[in-house]
């Protein structure tokens, strides 16, 4: 914004008081502050070049604009969420701000949201009226919206219209202009509105804060191109585009070089990885062939879709070494119609023979899934499969949900005709199968011995160790506080439905069962 622009709205500021207005009435004023996403050009999947760029660092001229200063994050939603939220932080510290883990203390606060479920979004909203209360008592707090939600139009426009105790909305395409945002935002009357529906570029060398020294999140890629119906990550996320090998494999060595035990691969879908570096046949089968011969002892990667599922991908993973045997692989239902309806783009017969090849190649895995219940004209026949499917495969845990529509998904135009009352009938029954096998499945661990990553103290005992099995299976043991971050062997004494009890054995050679 120029001077002159400054300037009339600063008048159009004192003409109206000092109540908010819409971003819609002054639009014409702020051009570098006001960039609202729009569903439609969203939807819009074009052929422009993802631009790579490796040289970000922070303008010198906004270095000290944290001084003295605190921020606070609060995440929302998924493990890319998390992720987007450890860059912030480290962006946060180059300017100059301290963390900090109270609201009441903090200079900025930023909600990292999520936009998958209905009720994720009811929470943030539900958080910003909460925090009113503190922009009265401290007018200087800046207050901010980021995350998969700012990336709804629909979203942006009711903050605009309702909470106009926000200072800042930007988009999970632009975290890396959080320096120009919060700079804006201290200058601006207006709240700030920076959220690019232009597919982002991929931006290398941003800072990072990771939490804790053990585990690590490393985004090997942006995006989905799959657009379920109910799904409104596309239009949130953008297209499919993955970092280039080169980057992420220096990213892991770094990683391990620092003494990290595990690393987790994280995309919207993770296994499409590679399919838009144009001149490369390269996936993500070929990146772990890479990655195996790092030394880091442990290698996970979510979320992956059955569709690009391949044969190559499923004969590296069954070499084992540092790959775990712990496969997430949502199928969402168990009835082909439903998935059609879905347009998961795969049948039931078809998730079946590609679980049997899994299993074939890698005797050990253990699979865990998503399962939505009460789609748009979902039958109890078809709900049945989605229970026969579930014993068959044998999963060993899953995340379920109530079919809550998203606006701007194609499934949002459905009639939701499946009642309330069937629908939550209908996770009981789920849930109970998915507690039963769960039980079975922790119970053929009893007596063995596991390969245990020590994360920490339990939580509900500070003498109590947890940590988790190459299965994801969470253990609590035992043992000196000089094991935490190591990976210790652990003779299993008992079977809960969700966890393990054992104690930590010494000098035992082999494992029997990871």
């Amino acid at each position: 914004m120029n001077e002159k622009q400054r300037l009339e709205a600063q008048q159009i500021e004192t003409a109206n008081s000092s109540d908010k207005k819409s971003a819609k009435d002054y639009s014409k004023y702020f051009e570098q502050v006001i960039t609202a996403p729009s569903l439609k050009d969203a939807k819009k999947r074009g052929k422009e070049e993802v631009k790579y760029h490796n040289d970000f660092s922070i303008p010198e001229e906004f270095r000290n604009m944290g001084e003295g200063r605190k921020f606070y994050i609060r995440t929302y939603g998924c493990q890319m969420n998390e992720h987007d939220t450890e860059v912030m932080a480290g962006i946060f510290l180059a300017l100059g701000y301290e963390p900090t883990d109270s609201t009441e203390d903090a200079n900025v606060i930023l909600l990292n949201t999520c936009a998958i479920r209905e009720n994720a979004e009811n929470k943030v909203f539900g958080e910003l009226g909460h925090l009113k209360h503190l922009k009265l008592e401290k007018p200087d707090l800046l207050l901010g919206v980021c995350g998969c939600m700012s990336q709804e139009e629909s979203v942006v426009n009711k903050i605009l219209k309702t909470y106009n105790q926000v200072d800042m909305i930007f988009g999970t395409h632009n975290i890396h202009r959080l320096p120009n945002i919060l700079h804006e935002a201290y200058m601006s009357k207006e709240m700030v509105v920076e959220v690019w529906s232009k597919e982002g570029d991929v931006i290398e060398n941003l800072p990072r804060v990771r939490r804790g020294n053990i585990k690590a999140w490393v985004n090997i890629m942006y995006g989905c191109d799959k657009f379920c119906t109910y799904c409104i990550v596309p239009f949130t996320r953008g297209k499919e585009r993955s970092r280039r090998p080169e980057e992420i494999i220096q990213e892991v060595r770094h990683l391990a070089a620092q003494g990290y035990q595990e690393v987790t691969l994280l995309g919207q879908n993770v296994n499409a990885y590679g399919k838009d570096l144009e001149g490369l046949n390269y996936g993500l089968g070929n990146l772990f062939e890479e990655l195996q011969k790092i030394d880091i002892p442990r290698i996970r990667f979510m979320t992956s879709h059955p569709r690009d599922f391949d044969d190559h991908l499923i004969e590296v993973l069954a070499k084992g070494g540092n790959l775990m045997d712990h496969i997430h692989l949502p199928v969402q239902s168990g009835s082909t119609d439903v998935l059609k309806i879905m347009a998961r783009k795969y049948t039931r017969e078809q998730y079946l023979e590609l679980v049997r090849k899994i299993k074939a190649a890698i005797p050990s895995v253990a699979f865990t899934t998503d399962i939505i219940v009460g789609y748009p004209n979902e039958t109890d026949e078809q709900f049945e499969e989605t229970l026969s499917l579930y014993r068959e495969v044998g999963f060993e845990l899953a995340y379920t949900y109530i079919y809550s529509p998203r606006e701007g998904t194609p499934a949002a135009k459905m009639q939701d005709n499946v009642p309330m009352e069937v629908k939550k009938e209908r996770l009981q029954r789920l849930n109970a199968l998915v507690n039963e096998l769960s039980a079975v499945a922790m119970k053929r661990h009893k007596g063995q011995i596991v390969d245990v990553l020590v994360e920490g103290e339990s939580k509900n005992n500070p003498d109590v160790l947890a940590g988790y099995t190459s299965r994801s299976k969470l253990v609590n043991f035992v043992a000196p506080k000089s094991a935490i971050g190591k990976i210790v062997k652990v003779r299993i004494t008992d079977a809960k439905t969700w966890s393990l009890n054992g104690e930590m054995v010494e000098e035992i050679e082999t494992v029997e069962v990871k």
